[in-house]
C-alpha cells in the first residue's frame, strides 16, 4: 500500500458512473431504483452489459463481470464506478484488473462488504477509494438519507466529519494517519498477497457479518502474531452482525477489547460502519484524524 494516494476527480454534472456487479447476483429493482437516484443528483448512470445477469451465485461469468468493471475502468467518459452489491466473486477479477493501468485515469470505486477486495486492489495502485452503501441503500432510502447524501458530497468532491457517541469499551486518545479496512474476513484472506492492506501506523477500521466471535479472534491473532495489531496508529470497530454469544464471549466488543488491551493506540467502538442501514462512506487511504473522548468520537 502507498503512502500518497491519487484522488479521482470530482463528479461534475452529467458524469457517468458505470454500476458493476463484480459478485454476487443482484435485484434488477435496487439497481434501476438507483438508477433513477444516481439521475436525480445530476449525473449520467449506466447499467452495465452483464450487471443484472445470473451465473450460478454469481452476476455473470468471470469473463463477463471482468469484462463490465475492465471496461468502466477504462472508459474515459466513466468517472465513477458504483458495484450494485457484494457477496463472495469479486477477488476472481484481481489478477486481471491488476494489469490495467488503472492509475492513469483513476475513478471513484464504491462499495462495501466482498468489494473489500476492490479497494485493497485500488490501495495497492495508490488511490483512494470509497467504503459505502451500494444500489440496495440507494433504493430502499430513494437517496434522500444522510449516508446516501454523505456519499454524494464525497464525490462532488467534499469530506464529511462523523461523529457518534461514545462506548464504554472505548480507548481515549487523538491520532492522525492513513485510513486503511473494511470487511475483516475478506481482508484477512489477501493477506501476503499484493492485496495485503495491513500494515504498521495505519488507522485500521473492521466490520463483519456471521462470523463466530472465535473465527474473529483468530483473524485479530494473526494480526497480532505477525506485528500489525500492536503497531496501529488507531482502531475504528465497525458492526459486526449475525453472530452470537458463545461460551467465553457474550458479545464481539468484549472480545476484541480484551485483545487490544496492552495497547497504546485509541479505539473506537460502535462505528456506523457495516451490513446497517447507518454505513457511513469512508474514503479508503485517505489521511484521517481519529478522535476518541470521553463523551464522543470524531472523524475527519
Amino acid at each position: 500500500m502507498c503512502d500518497n494516494f491519487k484522488y479521482p476527480q470530482p463528479l461534475n454534472p452529467g458524469d457517468k458512473i458505470a454500476i458493476v456487479s463484480p459478485a454476487g447476483i443482484v435485484n434488477p429493482d435496487f439497481v434501476c431504483a438507483a438508477t433513477r437516484v444516481l439521475t436525480s443528483e445530476g449525473w449520467s448512470p449506466y447499467i452495465s452489459k452483464h450487471a443484472l445477469g445470473k451465473h450460478g451465485s454469481f452476476s455473470g461469468s468471470i469473463a463477463h463481470r471482468l469484462e463490465d468493471i475492465a471496461n468502466a475502468f477504462l472508459d474515459t467518459d466513466t468517472r465513477a464506478i458504483l458495484c450494485s452489491r457484494g457477496g463472495y466473486g469479486a477477488v476472481h477479477l484481481l489478477e486481471s484488473l491488476s494489469g490495467l493501468p488503472l492509475e492513469r485515469d483513476p475513478k471513484w470505486l464504491i462499495g462495501f462488504s466482498d468489494i473489500s477486495v476492490l479497494h485493497a486492489l485500488m490501495s495497492s495502485k495508490g488511490i483512494v477509494s470509497i467504503h459505502a452503501p451500494m444500489a440496495k441503500h440507494l433504493a430502499n432510502e430513494n437517496g434522500a438519507d444522510i449516508y446516501s447524501q454523505q456519499l454524494f458530497e464525497i464525490l462532488r468532491g467534499n469530506r464529511p466529519q462523523y461523529n457518534w457517541e461514545s462506548h464504554a469499551l472505548n480507548k481515549y486518545g487523538a491520532v492522525s494517519g492513513q485510513l486503511a479496512g473494511g470487511n475483516l474476513a475478506v481482508l484477512q484472506a489477501l493477506i501476503n498477497t499484493p492485496y495485503d492492506v495491513f500494515r504498521k501506523d495505519i488507522i485500521l477500521f473492521i466490520e463483519d457479518i456471521g462470523e463466530p466471535i472465535y473465527k474473529v479472534q483468530r483473524m485479530l491473532y494473526q494480526l497480532k502474531l505477525s506485528g500489525v495489531l500492536q503497531s496501529l496508529k488507531g482502531l475504528i470497530v465497525g458492526q459486526f452482525t449475525k453472530y452470537q454469544s458463545d461460551a467465553n464471549f457474550t458479545d464481539m466488543e468484549t472480545m476484541i477489547s480484551l485483545l487490544v488491551a496492552p495497547y497504546n493506540f485509541p479505539v473506537a467502538f460502535n462505528a456506523p460502519i457495516g451490513h446497517v442501514n447507518n454505513n457511513i462512506p469512508l474514503v479508503v487511504g485517505s489521511k484521517i484524524s481519529l478522535f476518541v473522548s470521553e463523551t464522543r468520537t470524531t472523524l475527519q
